[in-house]
């Protein structure tokens, strides 16, 4: 599975930042998971230069320029030439943020472009009676993959991300059975976009409220192939346990 460590805006201390690497990197030896750590960016340029543990590294999100006058952006370019292999791209954060569906599909065009595979956030805000989020969530999956070359779009990751269970506890979040339908839809719209049986090999990863007391069941009864954590993973003791319950 994928474990993926959104540190957010989180992590400002570069020792804290070397304690979290440090447990993660202890992780590696007891799980066969891949553990993938998106530090802020300076933090990520520091804990992988030189990295040679199983841990790779994600950026946050990319810049939607490609380089030249526009100070404060950080490419895909750069997070690649600094040890990056994975880009957050689409995070509901992001999107609140300014990034439409049109400047989402520009960044996942970036990142394949510097060999970073995308992990493409998508999710409904509220989840209606009549099913339209079913709508939502194709048309922000659709809209990011359509322009992409055929190849390319079987790199993409799809972290499903559905705002209305964040900051709920366990027992008030998606259940196994909604998250099941909700990855076996995924899987069906990236059925129509992928070439060939392609989107059998496709990953999909949850990204809502995660804790210790629901992510194995949430993993072992819904076919997703991984998790994408925010706050939790930023507190080394509730990461930890996060990691081991999916052993």
């Amino acid at each position: 599975m994928f474990i993926v460590a959104n540190w957010k805006a989180y992590v400002e201390d570069i020792g804290k930042a070397r304690r979290l690497f440090a447990v993660s990197k202890r992780l590696t030896h007891v799980s066969k998971n891949k553990i993938i750590l998106a530090p802020p960016a300076p933090i990520l340029g520091a804990l992988a230069f030189k990295n040679k543990s199983r841990i790779t590294f994600a950026a946050q999100d990319i810049s939607l320029t490609t380089g030249g006058a526009k100070t404060g952006e950080v490419t895909a370019r750069v997070y690649a030439a600094v040890g990056a292999e994975y880009a957050i791209i689409g995070h509901s954060e992001r999107r609140a943020a300014g990034d439409t569906n049109t400047i989402i599909a520009e960044k996942l065009a970036h990142a394949l472009a510097q060999g970073l595979v995308p992990i493409l956030c998508v999710g409904e805000c509220i989840r209606d009676d009549e099913g339209q989020y079913l709508s939502f969530v194709r048309e922000e999956i659709t809209s990011a993959i359509k322009t992409l070359a055929p190849k390319e779009r079987t790199k993409v990751i799809v972290a499903y991300e559905p705002l209305w269970t964040i900051g709920k506890t366990a027992a008030s979040a998606i259940s196994s059975n909604e998250l099941a339908e909700m990855v076996l839809y995924i899987r069906k719209v990236l059925a129509e976009l992928f070439p060939g049986k392609n989107a059998a090999r496709s990953s999909v990863l949850y990204g809502g409220s995660v804790e210790p007391e629901n992510i194995r069941g949430l993993a072992g009864g819904s076919g997703v192939d991984g998790f994408l954590i925010g706050h939790a993973s930023v507190d080394p003791h509730i990461f930890a346990t996060l990691v081991k319950q999916l052993n």
